[in-house]
This record gives structure tokens, C-alpha cells and sequence, in this order.
């Protein structure tokens, strides 16, 4: 193909046409004549003022050229130093939900909490971190059943600049001393909303009583704090999901404007429970592109409030600007045991929460070191040989590649390893269709559609600029 000598790729794209990209990301849209024009060797002279005119191929000794090649490596992440932490003070929690990710333990437990000794050196830990920011969240189990552990933290961060603090929390309960921490405006709370009461409770707990208190106490929480310090994510049994637009009226209701949809994941108790979850389905897909449009139209009836699908907005982001690296789902490459670390309830490190997770589950040992005596840089390093995409052949072959990144633990949740073809991965499809969706919506001339992106993406206008079709 013709266009193999400029370094472009190539993926049909149902109900769009053919998608087109460079390393570098930029991207056009073709119909099957310029693709037979490309296979026959026989792109035309407009063809190739197209091509260079629109920046998908280089000119030779031009600005253009070195713009693109900055571009390219400007898309890579590097991360340089700790700035996010992931804490489990305790591992005991007081609910036992169906699709706990986590193998978490009954609240009356002991010796899953943090001992004084590990304390002291989760806060020694903190002291030797640079910079001026900090960003800590709190994981469990259920987090609040040692709030001394996090005001501990709290207070040991003192001497940022700036410092975030997350707690994930399931609002089973909501003492006095859990609300005078919520004074500090730099905590904030994240949560689990599935849907409406009935929905909720099925999938938390089958009790009533905590439904009912984990509203009420949702509701206090967003009057005192306000809904912009409070977020949730739903958690979809792919296999009987609820309907979209009850869905959006159950965090309408509550203020939120966004939303992380996302499928039981195959972790923790999830893989016993729920082992359907470790296969991708296609209902999850087709109600995934149905609630997205469900979102798109209500947001264009009604424009006083713009509803957000998060992690379909990141991937937007990835493609349109340069820098979107900070998701450590979707980065390249993806090194562990830089900027962000966990740290578990016996005080072992781990590359990330679903590394933990899989450890805890008996999958595989995927500890990278201990708090006391730091990161084991030989296992660090072994994870980090093989974290970016670049060097597979199949990514390189992409169309998606710039924007798209790498998850070993992903793979190794799933498959056990990490050599697997890339297209035979949970995560190369998902991302597959993910950017598809994207590609069909930003070429759609539907102005509801247009208007949805716009605002996602941070534009003045209710539009996209118009996007590059070849002729």
C-alpha cells in the first residue's frame, strides 16, 4: 500500500469508512476509493497535497516535519517522580458486596489494619517524597473504620504545597467524627451509586437497611460538602444492566454531572461470584454505545447541565490534545513505581490497586517491595520492561496506537501473562471499540452529537471544527 511508505495506518470503522493515522495522531477519514487508489500504488496528485496539507505526512526538510515528530514523542508519558499514593489502612469492612474487587475481610477482624509500626513508616514514607503536590487515596475494605489512620496521613501532609485527599468510602456510616473531617476542603469522597434504591441494593448488599441509610447519608454528604467534593461510579452486571436513562436520572438526581460506567470487573471476589466478568461480551458494548447516546441526547435537550461519561471523555482527550497522560489506565508508556504507589494494609507496595488485588485473590504475587524498606528496583524494573507499546508490532500497525497505552496487570488478571498477540487482549478490544466510538462520533453531523463533544472537550462553540476526509 502507497500509503505504508508514509507510516500511515489503517482500520474500517462500521457505519464511518476507513480511518487513517500517523505516529503522530493526526487522523483523517477516507471511502473505499482512496483506499483502492492506496492499494493499487496510484494516489493521485491531489491525493498527496491532501496527505501533506493536512499534516499526515511529512515534507521533507520542512517545519512541518519536525513539528510531527515532536508531536509523536511529545504523546509519550514520563513521569518522573511520586506524587500519588493509593493507602489501605485496613482491609476490614462492615458491607459484603457481590462484586467486591478488593477480597476484602468481615469487620471484626483483627490483624488487618495497619499496626503502629507500619504507620510510622507509611508516615516516614511520606516524608521523603519531593515536590511541592500530593495526592493520597484512601482504599480499604472500608477506610473509615480507621479514620485515626487517616487523620494521621492528613496531618502528615502538612507540608505541601497542595494535597488532595480521596477517601472511597461506601457511606454505610456517617459518625461525628467522619463529618468533622469533611471540614477540611481537601478531602474529598468517592463512592458507589448503581442505580436507583432497587438497583443499589441489589447489587450492594440485598439489605434495605443500608440502602436506605447509604442515601440518606449520600444526600447529607453532598448538602455539607457539595456535590463537586463528592463523586460515584456505577458498577454495570453486564449481564442485566439497568435501563440507561434510569441510570442518568438516579446521578442527575443527586447533582453529579459525571459518570464512570464500567462493567463488574474480574477481581477480588468478582472472579468467584461473578465469573462471567473475565470474558468481554458484546451486550456490554451495544449497552455501552446505548447509554452513550442516551447521554448525548438528554444533554442536548437539556444544555443547563452537561452529563459526562469520564472515561469516554478521556479517550476524546487522548486524541485531541497532546499531554492527556495522567489516567494510568491509558498512558504510554506506563511505568510503575514512579509517580503513583500502593500501599497495603501489611505495609507491601504494589504497582497498582488491581496488582493488589490479584494478589490477594492467589492469582499471582505481584508485590514490587515493603514500606519500610522500599521499592525492590529489580522487580520494578522487570515490570517496567515491558509497559509501553511502541515496540509491538501489531500496536505499531494501529491506527489507534498515539493514543491508546499498555496494562500488563490487566493481562496477567486475565491470561496469566503478558506475550499474548495485542488483538487476543481484553485490552486491545475494549480500546478497539472505544476509539471506533469515538471516530463515529466525531465525524457524526447529528448536532446533538457535535454539541456533546464539544463541551466535553472544553470548546468555546456547540461544534467540532470539522475533522479531514480525503477525497
Amino acid at each position: 500500500m502507497t500509503t505504508a511508505i508514509f507510516g500511515l495506518r489503517q482500520r474500517h470503522v462500521l457505519e464511518l469508512g476507513n480511518v487513517f493515522a500517523n505516529k503522530a495522531g493526526h487522523f483523517f477519514v477516507a471511502d473505499q476509493s482512496f483506499v483502492n487508489r492506496c492499494n493499487e500504488n496510484s494516489l493521485s496528485a491531489s491525493d498527496i497535497e491532501f496527505l501533506q496539507a493536512n499534516g499526515h505526512v511529512p515534507v521533507d526538510n520542512n517545519l512541518r516535519s519536525l513539528s510531527q515528530k515532536f508531536q509523536h514523542e511529545a504523546r509519550s508519558a514520563k513521569p518522573d517522580r511520586l506524587n500519588y499514593l493509593i493507602l489501605v489502612p485496613t482491609l476490614r469492612c462492615n458491607l459484603s458486596c457481590t462484586y467486591c474487587q478488593v477480597s476484602r475481610v468481615n469487620e471484626d477482624r483483627s490483624g488487618f489494619d495497619w499496626t503502629d509500626e507500619i504507620r510510622d513508616q507509611v508516615l516516614s514514607f511520606i516524608s521523603t517524597i519531593d515536590g511541592p503536590e500530593i495526592k493520597v487515596e484512601f482504599q480499604g475494605g472500608e477506610p473509615t473504620l480507621r479514620l485515626d489512620l487517616i487523620k494521621s496521613v492528613i496531618d502528615a501532609c502538612g507540608r505541601f504545597e497542595s494535597a488532595e485527599f480521596i477517601i472511597c468510602t461506601n457511606l454505610a456510616s456517617l459518625g461525628a467524627e467522619f463529618v468533622a473531617l469533611l471540614s477540611d476542603k481537601r478531602v474529598h469522597i468517592s463512592t458507589s451509586l448503581d442505580g436507583n434504591r432497587l438497583v443499589h441494593e441489589k447489587q450492594r448488599t440485598s439489605r434495605s437497611q443500608y440502602t436506605e441509610q447509604f442515601f440518606e447519608n449520600l444526600r447529607y454528604v453532598i448538602d455539607l460538602i457539595g456535590a463537586e467534593r463528592v463523586s460515584a461510579l456505577p458498577t454495570i452486571d453486564q449481564s442485566n444492566p439497568p435501563d440507561p436513562q434510569d441510570l442518568i436520572d438516579a446521578y442527575t438526581t443527586h447533582g453529579f454531572n459525571q459518570l464512570f460506567l464500567r462493567p463488574i470487573n474480574y477481581q477480588g471476589f468478582a472472579r468467584k461470584r461473578h465469573p462471567a466478568s473475565k470474558s468481554d461480551h458484546n451486550q456490554w458494548w451495544e449497552y455501552y454505545a446505548e447509554f452513550i447516546e442516551a447521554l448525548i441526547q438528554r444533554n442536548f435537550a437539556n444544555q443547563a447541565v452537561i452529563l459526562e461519561e469520564t472515561y469516554l471523555s478521556l479517550c476524546l482527550k487522548r486524541i485531541f490534545r497532546i499531554g492527556v497522560d495522567g489516567h494510568v489506565d491509558l498512558r504510554n508508556p506506563n511505568p510503575v513505581g514512579i509517580d503513583y504507589v500502593v500501599i497495603d494494609h501489611d505495609g507491601a507496595l504494589y504497582p497498582t490497586d488491581e496488582a493488589r488485588m490479584l494478589t490477594r485473590s492467589g492469582v499471582v504475587d505481584l508485590k514490587i517491595g515493603a514500606v519500610g524498606e522500599g521499592i525492590d528496583e529489580t522487580l520494578k524494573q522487570l515490570f517496567n520492561a515491558n509497559v509501553s507499546n511502541d515496540d509491538d508490532p501489531q500496536c505499531a500497525a494501529c491506527v489507534y496506537q498515539p493514543f491508546c497505552g499498555r496494562d500488563v496487570i490487566d493481562d496477567l488478571s486475565r491470561y496469566g501473562r503478558i506475550d499474548l498477540p495485542r488483538h487476543e487482549t481484553f485490552f486491545c478490544q475494549k480500546h478497539l471499540r472505544l476509539f471506533d466510538l469515538c471516530m463515529r462520533l466525531i465525524y457524526s453531523d447529528d448536532p446533538a452529537v457535535q454539541y456533546s463533544l464539544a463541551k466535553w472537550l472544553g470548546l468555546a462553540g456547540a461544534s467540532l471544527p470539522g475533522q479531514p476526509r480525503a477525497l
